[in-house]
């Protein structure tokens, strides 16, 4: 805890601020984490705070207890962790940089977060991103981790093996939806209100749009579903081949062509996608 409260802004772009009781050890700042094997990565959900998680309220940074979850938001981060989607709370807090609130503050709004969504409905976030950074004089961001830039996604994706292709962005700004995709995951936007510029493009067109969580949890969790079923075709349709290829008395690797076979020369070759 002490590390992340000193540590100078220029040198966070993204950190854990899970100091609850009983909480994991956490890696020092800076430090590198292992790669997982991809047949290990999981898919996620990352998700905004105010207007999406919580009621917006500037005042319950200084007084917790005025934080409130928006009506369903905790029921429908059971149902999703239960399917087995990790949690991951991403947010921009420029805030801290404009000296608004200290980190210290935050701490403890976050405490007071995670013992809501723990007590009420047996929810454990897996990680919380904080972006502590201001935006430039054009409000854009000024760092890597501020959404709409990908950062706080990416990062968290390495350090605890997520699957980006197989997650979601859950927020109530296009800026959520921004970051969600260009991070390579779906952006889906829940319209609480909080978006009023609606500047579109591409990557801030949202995959879906929904008013409620149990409409929003709905869809994750059928896309979820769909997405483990075709993994799971395409998993027992590799393990059909491999046994093939044994019975024949050849490797996987052996039973497939050579370029030299079908007269493609290495430079040459198609990009595998």
């Amino acid at each position: 805890m002490t590390a992340w409260l000193d540590a100078p802004l220029t040198t966070l772009s993204l950190h854990d601020l899970d100091f609850s009781a009983g909480s994991r050890a956490r890696r020092d700042v800076g430090s590198p984490s292992p790669s997982p094997s991809p047949a290990r990565l999981r898919p996620a959900v990352f998700l905004d705070k105010d207007g999406t998680l919580v009621e917006p309220d500037d005042g319950a940074v200084h007084d917790p207890q005025r934080l409130r979850l928006l009506p369903g938001a905790g029921e429908a981060l059971a149902r999703l962790s239960a399917a087995g989607l990790a949690l991951v709370l991403v947010t921009n807090e420029s805030g801290i940089a404009r000296g608004a609130f200290t980190r210290a503050q935050f701490a403890r709004l976050q405490g007071a977060l995670l013992r809501q969504l723990q007590e009420g409905f047996g929810v454990t976030l897996d990680d919380v991103a904080v972006c502590p950074h201001a935006p430039d004089a054009q409000g854009r961001p000024a760092c890597l981790c501020r959404k709409p830039a990908p950062g706080m996604l990416t990062r968290a994706a390495r350090a605890h093996g997520l699957d980006l292709t197989r997650s979601w962005m859950l927020g109530d700004l296009l800026d959520d939806v921004e970051a969600g995709h260009r991070a390579g995951a779906t952006g889906l936007l829940l319209d609480t209100g909080g978006e009023t510029a609606w500047r579109r493009s591409p990557l801030r067109e949202p995959a879906g749009v929904f008013s409620d969580w149990p409409s929003l949890a709905d869809h994750v969790l059928q896309a979820h579903a769909m997405n483990e079923a075709s993994a799971s075709t395409a998993s027992s349709a590799a393990d059909g081949l491999d046994a093939a290829y044994a019975a024949q008395g050849m490797g996987q690797r052996d039973a497939m062509p050579s370029r030299a076979t079908i007269g493609v020369t290495p430079a040459a070759a198609p990009a595998q996608v």
